[in-house]
């Protein structure tokens, strides 16, 4: 019988290197596959189809255009004012609607003068015997009576009795408030019985028929805009409506603050739809026609560092082009390249462009802000931006 084989004591290190060992294999096989599998999905989304974005489309098209401009202005009234009171008093009557038209001499109020018509009776009495005295007293100086002297003091009198008489006249007139011009009147600013004080605000008056419209425009137009040029105004209160007028005024000097010149037209109002205070839109011709290209302004964006439009090209698909779906693409390819453009003058829903766009190239007018450079797209002018010059906004 062969002697017990001595017991193998356990190796401690051994068994920690075994174990180190097999977790370094199983994770390192889960962070292969993991990263094998990330790999593969960046190649599919990178390689991906995108599919293609639906835009609508307008072509840049040759526009005769006369040379103009466009500003923004100010209605502003011809003769427009509030009626003040010259002298102060009580308020003994109205006689004015607030909102109304008037004519130029109407009264409007009246103030108390019964003190004031009491103290022109007693110096009209004065001013009477002073004139009677100076009168004899003139016949005595023609028959040598009385000096000449005192003959001049009595007429000096008389004369300053009668002046008296005509400013407290004057003084009882200035008690009653007139229209000093036809117009419409506001919202009255007193009440029967209230004391007002001299210059205080009774009612407003403006007149509206005409009315000026006050715009500014840059210096570079100081020698081109001159007086007579037709104007055409728009403002918000009445859609689609337009005003006709002439520069009747302009300012000889320009603001340093702003190197801006101011002008101002006058415009026919017989109907009163021009208020004062009024925002207006001013739109000039200068007469001399010239050819532009004119694309709508909702295909431009305008960025600080310049203006840019998508432009549409047409290729050729290659073979074996698939949508999102595996589904082979057929027909011609629309892909659209941004492109930075220099534009000019506006007109209604179009704008010129003097440098980057030729007439006929097709631009995109909406969905830019899904578009990047060579973005495939789709055409679908079922429903598109206005591109009118002149538009006109449907009164709902």
């Amino acid at each position: 019988m062969s002697p017990a084989s001595p017991e193998r004591k356990p190796n401690p290190s051994r068994r920690w290197a075994l174990m180190l060992v097999g977790v370094v294999v199983v994770f390192g096989g889960v962070f292969a596959l993991k990263a094998m599998f990330a790999k593969k999905t960046n190649e599919f989304f990178n390689n991906m189809p995108q599919p293609a974005v639906a835009i609508s489309a307008d072509a840049a098209r040759n526009e005769r255009w006369a040379d103009g401009g466009d500003a923004v202005g100010t209605l502003v009234a011809i003769n427009g004012i509030d009626v003040t009171a010259e002298s102060g008093g009580v308020v003994k009557s109205i006689e004015f609607d607030a909102g109304q038209p008037v004519q130029a001499g109407a009264v409007l109020v009246r103030l108390n003068s019964a003190n004031e018509e009491a103290s022109l009776k007693a110096l009209e009495a004065s001013a009477k015997l002073a004139k009677t005295q100076a009168e004899r007293w003139q016949q005595l100086g023609k028959d040598k009576l009385v000096s000449l002297d005192d003959v001049q003091a009595k007429l000096t009198g008389a004369a300053t009795a009668q002046a008296q008489v005509e400013a407290q006249r004057a003084l009882i007139a200035q008690k009653t408030v007139y229209a000093p011009f036809s117009g419409v009147l506001g919202i009255r600013k007193v009440s029967l019985g209230q004391y007002i004080a001299p210059g205080a605000p009774v009612v407003s008056l403006q007149q509206l028929d005409p009315i000026y419209v006050d715009f500014t425009l840059p210096e570079q137009l100081i020698g081109t805009i001159k007086e007579g040029v037709m104007v055409r105004a728009s403002i918000d209160a009445q859609p689609g409506a337009v005003f006709e007028g002439k520069i009747s005024a302009i300012e000889p000097q320009v603001d340093p603050s702003t190197r801006n010149f101011k002008a101002q037209a006058t415009l026919r109002n017989p109907d009163g739809l021009l208020r004062p205070g009024s925002f207006a839109k001013v739109a000039f011709d200068l007469g001399s026609m010239r050819d532009v290209v004119v694309i709508p302004q909702t295909a431009v964006s305008f960025n600080p560092y310049g203006n840019a439009v998508f432009v549409i090209s047409k290729s050729a698909r290659k073979a074996g082009e698939t949508d999102m779906q595996g589904k082979p693409l057929t027909g011609d390819k629309f892909t659209v390249t941004q492109r930075f453009i220099k534009t000019g003058a506006t007109r209604g829903d179009l704008i010129t462009v003097t440098e980057g766009l030729k007439t006929g190239e097709q631009v995109v007018t909406s969905g830019l802000l899904k578009l990047r450079n060579g973005a495939e797209v789709t055409v679908n002018n079922a429903v598109t931006p206005t591109a009118d010059a002149q538009p006109k906004v449907e009164n709902r």
